[in-house]
């Protein structure tokens, strides 16, 4: 006969047994035994939304007047060289799709054309760079300590 149920002492024949052990079957990884759950997950994409809101973005810096001068007059050169396709290194802004902010990147890569109508540099492998998010240009043309 079982034990009543507010009995504490109702699974003590079993306490000291050990664990049974298969021998026909190996032992489930732990990793596949947690795997049969997922399923039940009721957070599903929690994990990917936690994970974008964590991930940063920098804003956009706003640049001197020294500094857009500049960058002016290196699109002057290269507007002057672009039959011979200059290599450049261009660092600019690329703004995020998911949420507000970006990142900065620098494309090296060869001058194709001036878009002045959409304000834009177009490199030989199609990139297009706003002007507006340039940030810097570097490359031969340009001497670093003038």
């Amino acid at each position: 006969m079982s034990a009543p149920i507010g009995n504490p002492h109702r699974y003590d024949d079993m306490i000291g047994l050990s664990h049974p052990v298969s021998r026909v079957h190996p032992p489930m990884a732990r990793s596949k035994r947690a795997a049969q759950f997922a399923a039940f997950d009721a957070l599903t994409g929690f994990g990917a939304a936690i994970r974008e809101a964590g991930r940063e973005t920098e804003e956009k810096a706003e640049l001197s007047e020294d500094m857009i001068a500049m960058i002016e007059a290196r699109l002057a050169v290269i507007v002057r060289h672009i039959k011979e396709q200059p290599e450049i290194a261009v660092t600019w802004f690329l703004p995020d799709e998911r949420k507000a902010g970006g990142r900065y990147v620098t494309t090296d890569g060869k001058a194709k054309a001036l878009d002045e109508t959409k304000r834009a540099l177009l490199l030989t492998d199609g990139t297009r760079i706003p002007i507006d998010d340039i940030r810097f240009i570097a490359g031969d043309l340009f001497p670093e300590f003038a």
